[in-house]
């Protein structure tokens, strides 16, 4: 490595976050609304500059917290994007992450780098600033390869679900019907979720059972 080497100049990162949760069963993807420029009124995903005194773990925190004030988010590695010209302002390597919280949290609306923050259909977040249409594309795909790991189900359904909720939210995730019958007896099968004497209504007149998963579970492919 030569370090006067100019073309390790001005080279940054960014660290940026699809933050998913789950509402009635429906994926929505949480969205900033930018105040300042570049992509000014724009809306984006969530993420910023790493500093140079801050692991990248650290910066992705911070971003979620300065521009969300959501704390302890749990987050997993999604990808890298290096496009060249990725930004305006300076070539920006962004490294990006996937976030799984629930729908209840409190997000704040308006910060001093943001005017609003909402959840968002995942085919409602379209023509977002920079490249982050793209970013989000790739982390909803790596969100399919995660909900194999009833972990991430358990981030996202921390107060309990129904079983009809539980597999819509898998069809609205894996883009595809699944058989009522089958999905049941599998999960249930699996050992991961309990009874909780509990019942709700969910897209229907009939009270189903509430379930949630264990307190200790073990990873296994659902699928």
């Amino acid at each position: 490595m030569q370090v006067n080497n100019p073309l390790y100049k001005n080279i940054g990162i960014h660290v940026i976050c699809s933050i998913f949760t789950v509402d009635k069963g429906v994926i929505k993807v949480l969205l900033i609304k930018r105040k300042n420029e570049p992509y000014k009124d724009k809306w984006s995903l969530i993420g910023g500059g790493l500093y140079n005194n801050e692991t990248i773990e650290e910066a992705m925190n911070r971003e979620i917290y300065e521009k969300t004030g959501l704390k302890d988010v749990k987050i997993y590695f999604s990808n890298i994007e290096s496009t060249i010209d990725r930004s305006p302002l300076k070539r920006m390597v962004a490294i990006n992450f996937i976030g799984v919280i629930d729908i209840k949290r409190s997000i704040l609306k308006d910060t001093e780098k943001t005017s609003n923050c909402d959840w968002f259909e995942l085919g409602m977040a379209k023509c977002l600033a920079y490249d982050h249409d793209k970013i989000l594309n790739e982390a909803r795909n790596n969100l399919k390869k995660l909900i194999i790991s009833s972990n991430v189900l358990k981030e996202l359904f921390p107060s309990g679900f129904t079983l009809p909720e539980l597999q819509k939210t898998y069809e609205t995730i894996l883009e595809k019907k699944l058989d009522r019958r089958n999905f049941r007896k599998k999960i249930i099968n699996l050992g991961l979720i309990k009874e909780t004497n509990k019942t709700e209504v969910f897209e229907g007149k009939k009270p189903a059972k509430k379930y949630e998963f264990k307190n200790v579970i073990e990873e296994k492919d659902i699928f």
